[in-house]
């Protein structure tokens, strides 16, 4: 008689547990997430945890809302920035052009620019793509091509890292946070550094 009171008061606790993890789930259904709140992911936790029951010697009870929720993912497949096809706003070959063109002007007005300033460690040197102008103590530029990105890039020893797009409507190499061109801060930065001024335009 008094295992079936025991069987029976074992079998209530498991419900009342069930009922309770139930209850839980219930309520975050209802609630409103917040902006950081992944409900898929927190329900596919809790739905699966074990409810901590006395031992009945059937092995663990597990929800069964665990079937309802674990078929959804934990995550949004469609979540993350959008890749933007940089292919649209400048083609490729018109990319280069413009690029090399650019690149090998700049190349030719520093190396008049170096006859007339007296700059221990001025050198220029192109290879690969990259243009690398170096001013000794004062520091080196370096300019480089990234076409997927259709962009010049350049590093400057006064102001740090930029990228340079093509602007159709100025006809120039902008950097699009401070509406900048590249010849015109090189043309500022130069003679700040060097003491001289520099016509890159």
């Amino acid at each position: 008689m008094f295992n079936k009171h025991r069987e029976k008061a074992l079998q209530l606790t498991a419900m009342a547990s069930r009922l309770l993890q139930l209850r839980r789930l219930s309520r975050l259904l209802l609630k409103p997430p917040s902006s950081n709140f992944r409900p898929s992911s927190y329900l596919l936790l809790e739905a699966s945890r074990p409810l901590h029951l006395p031992d009945t010697g059937h092995g663990p009870l597990y929800s069964t809302a665990s079937r309802s929720f674990c078929s959804s993912p934990p995550f949004n497949l469609n979540e993350g920035p959008a890749a933007i096809d940089y292919s649209s706003l400048l083609q490729e070959d018109e990319f280069h052009k413009l690029a090399d063109s650019t690149i090998h002007d700049l190349q030719e007005k520093f190396e008049e620019y170096g006859d007339s300033v007296q700059v221990d460690g001025f050198d220029i040197d192109y290879g690969n793509e990259v243009l690398t102008l170096k001013l000794g103590d004062l520091g080196t530029y370096v300019l480089n091509k990234q076409t997927p990105n259709r962009q010049i890039w350049l590093s400057s020893p006064v102001s740090g890292p930029f990228r340079f797009d093509w602007d159709r409507d100025a006809e120039a190499w902008i950097y699009r946070r401070t509406k900048v061109k590249l010849l015109t801060l090189l043309e500022t930065e130069m003679e700040q550094l060097c003491g001289e001024p520099i016509s890159l335009s």
